[in-house]
C-alpha cells in the first residue's frame, strides 16, 4: 500500500506516527513513575499499560502502510 500513498498522506502518516511514539514514551514514563513512588494505582497502572497496548498496535498499523511491500 506505501507506493499509492501521496506525499501529503505520507507525510501525515510520518506526523501521526511521531505523534503516537510520544505519547507511547509518556505513557512508559508515568507507568514507571507510578511504580517507583510505590502509592502505585494498580487499576490506574492497568489502564495505562492497556492504553499503551493500543498505542503499540496502531503504530505497527502505520509503519505498515508506510514500508512497501517486498516480494520474496
Amino acid at each position: 500500500m506505501a507506493e499509492k500513498l501521496s506525499d501529503d498522506e505520507r507525510a501525515l502518516l510520518q506526523a501521526e506516527l511521531e505523534h503516537l511514539r510520544q505519547e507511547h514514551r509518556d505513557l512508559d514514563a508515568a507507568i514507571e513513575a507510578l511504580l517507583h513512588l510505590g502509592a502505585a494505582d494498580r487499576l490506574q497502572i492497568q489502564r495505562l499499560k492497556k492504553r499503551k497496548l493500543v498505542l503499540r498496535d496502531r503504530l505497527v498499523f502505520l509503519e505498515d502502510q508506510l514500508t512497501p511491500d517486498i516480494i520474496a
